[in-house]
């Protein structure tokens, strides 16, 4: 039996190359690292989806920002699947069994999960991450595989007025996941969706990732002074009409995941 992984970023910079020529910082490279040690490979295939960016170029510009990464920096294999592709079976199926990473983007996750399940695609991710396929991603890439999220969707496809709002993902792991909790409104979000969600709230701040393997879980961060902060992990939940918020230990130790998500 494989162990089921993931690794769920709340955020950073991955190194891109923006309109003025400058490149942002490349802060998720021990999430990386991590991510291709899980698959026990010294060169694993690594399959992009980028399906939360809903236009097909912004896909393909992320896969090469993305490719710069996993190939030239640590010699990956790198193939992507276009959200275009989600209703050809076969070419899902050959790219998502040959892949031993599976990697979301960041964007809109209520789009994402929507389509996802339109296509059945959620029901393919679920198998591969049973069959021990690591499963990761940052923002919208972190918060599908938690059973809820915060999400800022609205903003994406409306403007910067529009609320943060919970949502359902995939369920993969119970849990309400924030990502970047250490922008403005996350945590006060957080705390409402709570009052009427059963979840424990699992925030991380930019440059911070929640590894689960199987039963275990640790964080993994990365120098986040780019934010004026160090990168840090938060548990939260409501338990006797008192709101409770506490820091998620970050030592390098595996932990019980089943303290981690209960309220106690």
């Amino acid at each position: 039996m494989r162990n089921k992984k993931i690794v769920a970023i709340g955020g950073g910079l991955n190194g891109r190359l923006n309109k003025d020529g400058t490149y942002d910082p490349y802060e998720t490279g021990p999430m990386d690292i991590e991510i291709i040690k899980l698959t026990e490979k010294s060169k694993p295939n690594f399959l992009f989806l980028a399906h939360s960016q809903l236009d097909e170029y912004a896909q393909e510009k992320y896969f090469r920002t993305m490719e710069n990464i996993y190939k030239l920096r640590y010699g990956c294999e790198c193939k992507d699947l276009k959200s275009i592709d989600l209703k050809n079976k076969n070419k899902v199926m050959e790219l998502v069994d040959w892949a031993d990473i599976i990697y979301e983007g960041g964007g809109n996750t209520l789009d994402m999960i929507k389509m996802w399940k339109e296509t059945g695609f959620d029901i393919i991710l679920k198998q591969a991450w049973e069959n021990g396929k690591v499963m990761c991603g940052l923002s919208a890439g972190a918060n599908c595989w938690f059973k809820e999220c915060s999400s800022d969707s609205l903003k994406i496809k409306y403007g910067n007025d529009q609320p943060l709002i919970g949502m359902e993902c995939l369920g993969f792991v119970d849990g309400l996941f924030v990502p970047h909790c250490d922008e403005p409104g996350r945590k006060e979000n957080v705390r409402e969706l709570l009052k009427t969600s059963s979840q424990v709230g699992l925030s991380m701040s930019n440059c911070t990732a929640l590894e689960i393997i199987e039963d275990k879980y640790r964080l993994i961060t990365s120098d986040a002074s780019h934010y004026g902060i160090e990168a840090y992990g938060l548990k939260s939940y409501w338990k006797d009409d008192k709101y409770i918020e506490e820091k998620i230990d970050n030592s390098e130790e595996f932990k019980p995941l089943e303290e981690l998500l209960s309220k106690k």
